[in-house]
This record gives C-alpha cells, sequence and structure tokens, in this order.
C-alpha cells in the first residue's frame, strides 16, 4: 500500500506564509494543544500525585502515603498535599518535613484547616 501525496494540497493554505508567520501558526496551534492539559493539571489531583509531589519533598514512600490519607481524611486533597505541608509549616515556622511528620501525628490539622479557611 502507498500512501498518497497531498503534501502539496494540505499546504496550500501556508505556502504564502513567511517564516516569522509559520512561527507564530506553530506557537499557536501549540497553545491550543497544551491548553486543555494545563487546565486539567490546575483543576485536578490524585493521590498518585500528591504522593509523587510529596517525594519530591523530601518524604519517603510511606510518609508520603500516611501524609496523604490525612489529607484526604481533612477534606483538603483539593488544595495539594504538598501545599498542606508547606502551609503547615509557614504557620508553625518549622522545617517543612518536621510540619509534614507533625501532620502525620496529628498535629497543626486545626491551624492548617483554619487557615485554609476549613472547618470541621
Amino acid at each position: 500500500m502507498t500512501r498518497q501525496d497531498d503534501f502539496e494540497k494540505r499546504r496550500v493554505h501556508l505556502k504564502n506564509l513567511s517564516d516569522e508567520e509559520l512561527k507564530q501558526r506553530f506557537w499557536q496551534l501549540s497553545e491550543q494543544v497544551v491548553e486543555p492539559l494545563l487546565k486539567l493539571a490546575k483543576n485536578y489531583t490524585s493521590p498518585a500525585i500528591e504522593r509523587s509531589v510529596l517525594l519530591r519533598m523530601g518524604f519517603s514512600s510511606l510518609e508520603a502515603k500516611a501524609i496523604v490519607e490525612k489529607v484526604i481524611d481533612h477534606g483538603l486533597i483539593g488544595k495539594g498535599a504538598g501545599h498542606v505541608v508547606y502551609r503547615a509549616a509557614s504557620l508553625k515556622k518549622t522545617p517543612i518535613r518536621e510540619a509534614g511528620l507533625k501532620l502525620i501525628e496529628g498535629d497543626h490539622w486545626d491551624d492548617v484547616l483554619y487557615s485554609f479557611g476549613v472547618s470541621k
């Protein structure tokens, strides 16, 4: 099976564009392709994504799992587990790792919930 060459037909709308115009067209189309992905990334998360964030913040996989479960239990998964840990560290003026470990132990949750405007 040979593919029919339709390159000339497909390039008709582009053939009079300059290099700069082609470059602008490329970036315009690229933005159209990437925009829905960015929207998904900004609006949705999952426990796996949140564990991954915490792993990059220096927590072990067991610690990350425990923190994410606590974040879900407290209804803050939409805020992001890393954000919750960062908020706890900022509120308590402690290192991030220490704040995360305290969250696992059940400490700091009242302050974190209050700071996000969430009541029990």
